[in-house]
């Protein structure tokens, strides 16, 4: 099925008009948009349902695309570069439809400060930056939005200066951001001497090109640890991290959107350029050992955490090194799966979050938790297992097969087990169990069935990856998965073992991230003190 030329330029005219319009409220002055009160605020909400209502716009004229589409809307040479395909589009309707979502949930939020005009302005134009870097059709100007994305954000970050952690937390992560940006500029000169060309499509049919023939080019190899290390950078990755659990003092809707779009940045560039990246078996490992220890390093750490915020923030740390993780496996298309799902998710659980405390009034909690045996466990983790590998092989996923998708499938068969074990703990009913092993047998059958779907849809979009594993790399999955394994045990024996001597020393060590954030924040004094000196 092809389309004419008409359908995909009015597709990419309608996804840049709303960045633009977005965009263009940074040149309205302080004074003028802080004199409305709401009225510039609810503008702003209206311009985002109007960018969303565009992004839907894009979407259908663009229709069910059998390829990517590459655009440049301008005058001759000057024009500029747009990428139009499945992964852009989806992309654009989710950050579109949580910026909606959070400047009419910031109207009111900050009803009657007088700044509250120059803070929407603030949240449209960071939006409209991340637009931006989604569209972008070269790599040029997915840069200048990637630093202007990060520059926007400060501005946010740093709207009540009052607080001290505040302000460290966002000089913190502006240094971060500017190693990011430095990656991002060496990764622009490198590509350029490897393929000649800045445009996404003409990088990826020559990426392609090279990866056939097997050729080893030591400039695109470097290219791929440049951008695999910006992705790291800008989704706050171990030892990165810390400055993202202590900007929890920002107003509520800039959490938001941080946590469910802005951080997504580093995922979206490694699957935007994945063409390339694939290429590199070494970026693709280093991405993925270093995503699996920080989700291993932040969901620990957040099963101290007391302040609620926190706790979502170290969730989000883990959530992108997962996601990390599933990228440098190769399961692109499950990585996507997983972005969207979070940034839905994590919008909600912020902007939601002041309800927490009544919620915690009235959830349901088991009571006779301490009485489960080990055996229970283990029971619950052979049941968990079966459901997921039969799952999968119901899919065609195999050990054989796809290996990464299925050490994802262990984990997500963790998730499984530690439901399955607190219904077995809080009672021990045979038709309980039974709509148990029924729910969890949905959610493993769901699981595949949108692994399949989302990896069918962005089929032309991502590349396939699934090249044959060294003996060390299969070790390094089984020892994740006991990893993640482990984790799931300390969270089922944590009751007993915080009143312990030696749990209580270590529930003190891991609350305060064991220390990773003091030693940076000390590092960024000592630099401050020489600049100043």
């Amino acid at each position: 099925m092809s389309f004419p030329p008409s359908v995909f330029r009015s597709a990419a005219f309608l996804a840049f008009v709303g960045p633009v319009l977005l965009l263009s409220t940074v040149l309205l002055p302080k004074r003028f948009i802080n004199r409305f009160g709401l009225g510039f605020p609810k503008a702003v909400a209206a311009l985002c349902m109007g960018v969303f209502g565009l992004a839907c716009a894009s979407a259908v004229c663009a229709g069910v695309m059998p390829q990517p589409a590459a655009q440049r809307l301008g005058i001759g040479a000057w024009g500029i570069a747009l990428h139009i395909d499945a992964l852009s589009l989806t992309m654009q309707l989710l950050v579109s439809f949580l910026a909606l979502v959070v400047t009419r949930y910031s109207v009111h939020y900050l009803a009657g400060d007088p700044r509250h005009g120059e803070f929407a302005r603030w949240l449209a134009v960071t939006t409209g930056a991340v637009l931006t870097l989604i569209v972008s059709g070269n790599l040029l100007l997915f840069t200048v939005a990637w630093v202007a994305t990060s520059l926007s954000l400060h501005q946010l970050l740093t709207f009540y200066p009052h607080g001290v952690g505040v302000v460290i937390a966002a000089q913190k992560k502006f240094l971060i951001s500017r190693m990011g940006d430095a990656c991002m500029v060496g990764a622009l000169f490198l590509t350029w001497q490897c393929f000649g060309s800045w445009d996404f499509s003409e990088m990826f049919a020559q990426a392609d090109v090279l990866r056939g023939q097997g050729a080893q080019v030591p400039a695109l190899g470097w290219t791929c640890v440049l951008l695999v290390a910006g992705a790291l950078l800008k989704s706050a990755q171990f030892p990165f991290h810390s400055w993202l659990p202590e900007t929890m003092d920002t107003p509520t809707p800039v959490s938001a959107l941080m946590h469910a779009g802005i951080i997504n940045g580093g995922g979206y560039l490694v699957l935007r350029l994945s063409p390339i990246i694939a290429g590199s078996q070494a970026a693709l490992n280093g991405l993925a050992v270093v995503g699996a220890f920080t989700a291993l390093f932040a969901s620990l750490v957040m099963l101290t955490q007391t302040s609620v915020k926190r706790s979502l923030a170290y969730s989000t740390v883990a959530q992108m090194g997962f996601m990390m993780l599933e990228c440098g496996l190769g399961a692109f298309g499950l990585a996507v799966l997983h972005l969207v799902a979070h940034s839905l998710y994590k919008a909600h659980a912020f902007l939601s979050s002041g309800r927490v405390v009544e919620l915690s009034r009235t959830r349901w909690v088991p009571k006779d938790r301490a009485k489960a045996q080990p055996l229970v466990l283990v029971a619950t983790l052979a049941s968990a297992l079966s459901i997921t590998v039969g799952s999968g092989w119901l899919f065609g996923v195999t050990f054989q097969s796809d290996p990464g998708v299925l050490l994802l499938g262990s984990v997500f068969t963790m998730a499984l087990t530690y439901s399955l074990w607190n219904l077995w703990a809080s009672s021990h009913r045979a038709s309980l169990l039974g709509w148990g092993l029924g729910m969890a047998v949905g959610a493993a059958l769901s699981y595949f069935t949108l692994h399949t779907l989302f990896e069918k849809w962005f089929a032309d979009s991502l590349p396939h990856y699934a090249p044959p594993r060294e003996g060390w790399e299969i070790v390094g999955m089984v020892l994740v998965a006991l990893l993640f394994l482990g984790l799931i045990v300390l969270q089922t024996r944590l009751p007993a073992w915080s009143a312990t001597r030696v749990g209580q020393f270590f529930y003190v060590h891991a609350s305060q991230g064991f220390y990773v954030g003091t030693l940076a924040r000390r590092a960024l004094q000592a630099l401050n003190q020489k600049v100043t000196a």
